[in-house]
């Protein structure tokens, strides 16, 4: 049994309790707001979108997926905004999805996708610059 007699160990237990709960503690900072992603989710509604949960099942889209995701991942030079773009093939087209950090990011990733996918028809790029902000 964990004893609640000290602040510390009070405070711990009500914070494990309230995560076992699911109750998120909210930030009291005033410069700290949530991040909004509004707006890229009312893009992914929009009629005709391709959004990650269309991955086709078939094996030959599934390898194409992986074989780009691999490649993409296997890159280091590459921002961690392109690492965790989304890969979705579909009939053999791939769409690629996602923020990066410059325009050669694009580049080599759509190169990537060409690559594998065997030419620039199969190859969707949806991708979006997204500069850091700090300088």
């Amino acid at each position: 049994m964990i004893s609640l007699k000290t602040p510390k160990t009070f405070a711990v237990a009500m914070l494990l309790g309230a995560s076992l709960m699911g109750v998120q503690a909210q930030s009291t900072d005033p410069q700290t707001k949530p991040p909004d992603n509004s707006a890229v989710n009312k893009r992914d509604k929009a009629p005709g979108a391709v959004t990650a949960d269309q991955q086709e099942t078939n094996s030959s889209d599934q390898n194409i997926t992986a074989q780009i995701r691999t490649s993409i991942m296997a890159d280091k030079t590459l921002s961690t905004y392109a690492h965790n773009i989304k890969v979705i093939t579909q009939d053999g087209t791939v769409t690629l999805k996602g923020p990066v950090r410059t325009d050669d990011e694009v580049k080599t990733i759509v190169a990537k996708a060409i690559e594998i996918a065997g030419s620039p028809d199969k190859v969707v790029n949806q991708l979006q610059v997204m500069p850091s902000k700090e300088k």
